[in-house]
């Protein structure tokens, strides 16, 4: 079987981690896969748009056995709660994945307070709510709240500059985020099969793991990963093509749709966005090569230059998913998706990947060496 440095940091079973895609939530997703033996993480973005997407908070304190009076803090403590108690007896792993932007740090000092308090109030917790995972932001600053809790800190990044600059802040487990990832990627295109051995070879020791993202689907993905000298791997869209992702029906099944060449970037709310390909999202590149040219040129912008009216197309095209109206909607997905034609139970899809994975590595050195 599978072992890795990430499965005994985190006891885990295997070596990957599901990723905690937004906007919909994902808790139902995250207790699946928990209990299938990996990490599950936990979105948290629904929990800012009480006020101005509604849709997408709902969704995240329905399907997290909060209220939707709730205020974000009260919301999440129940849904760390519930999570708790849904993964705790097949000794399942879970953590929620924050976003430590500079514009978000008040929430995101709410969410980790809340997560500290779930864990001091009963001491079970800390051996289920072991992870937290930030994103979206700079690491430097958080450490001392976060290691100081007993967390382990995971925290991904597009770069070896941005690496090396986690491994300064203390982070414990940094992710390798390919290009091909889905949704927010990157604003300089850098792929995985370059930046896993390159930030491998820049951060990893005996203290500092390395996870590779973007592009990963199955037990081929994954054993090419190992050999690039990561820990492990971070799994997003083709956790999203499963039974139990609480992603809309439209969603799931345009991922296990979509065929070569199924996707493309343009602008998302936080910079460049990797969307599947459809009427909608061309329309969507087309406007993003007018009014936010960056996206395609590696030249960040900002909202206090950006034309509003593509943040606001993307609003009212996630909107659109939750209506179930598909042709309105963009649907995010990685360039994965198009390797993706079904949509398992999440603890056969995890069996399968590993499976495979062990298959090639057993026989790589019979097939290659000799």
């Amino acid at each position: 079987m599978i072992q890795s440095r990430l499965c005994d940091l985190l006891g885990i079973k295997y070596p990957i981690i599901q990723a905690g895609m937004g906007p919909f939530s994902n808790n139902n997703l995250c207790v699946a896969s928990a209990n299938a033996g990996v990490l599950g993480l936990l979105s948290t973005s629904g929990l800012f748009n009480k006020d101005d997407q509604p849709w997408v908070y709902n969704a995240f304190v329905d399907s997290g056995e909060a209220d939707r009076d709730d205020d974000m803090g009260t919301a999440f403590e129940k849904v760390l709660k519930r999570t708790y108690r849904l993964v705790k007896d097949k000794n399942g792993v879970f953590g929620p994945n924050v976003m430590v932007s500079a514009e978000l740090k008040e929430q995101a000092n709410i969410m980790i307070d809340t997560a500290i308090k779930v864990r001091e109030e009963n001491p079970d917790v800390k051996n289920h709510l072991k992870v937290m995972y930030t994103s979206a932001g700079d690491p430097m600053g958080w450490g001392e709240k976060i290691k100081g809790a007993g967390f382990t800190w995971i925290h991904i990044v597009p770069s070896v500059r941005a690496a090396l600059r986690c491994k300064k802040a203390g982070v414990d487990v940094i992710v390798a985020s390919g290009h091909e990832g889905g949704f927010h990627t990157h604003w300089e295109p850098l792929h995985s099969m370059i930046l896993f051995p390159a930030v491998a070879e820049a951060v990893s020791d005996e203290n500092t793991l390395v996870v590779g993202g973007g592009g990963i689907t199955d037990g081929k993905t994954l054993a090419a990963s190992l050999t690039l000298g990561m820990d492990g791997v971070l799994i997003g869209t083709r956790f999203l093509a499963t039974q139990e992702s609480d992603f809309h029906p439209i969603w799931k099944q345009s991922v296990v749709d979509a065929g070569d060449r199924a996707t493309l970037v343009a602008r998302g709310f936080v910079g460049p966005a990797r969307w599947l390909k459809t009427p909608r999202s061309e329309e969507h590149a087309k406007n993003t090569l007018e009014k936010s040219p960056g996206v395609f040129l590696g030249k960040p912008d900002d909202y206090t230059t950006l034309d509003m009216s593509l943040i606001n197309f993307e609003i009212e095209s996630i909107k659109a998913i939750y209506e179930g109206d598909k042709e309105k909607a963009l649907m995010a997905a990685g360039e994965g998706a198009q390797r993706i034609n079904d949509m398992p139970k999440v603890e056969d899809l995890v069996e399968n990947i590993v499976q495979e994975a062990e298959g090639i590595i057993a026989g790589l050195s019979k097939k290659h060496l000799g």
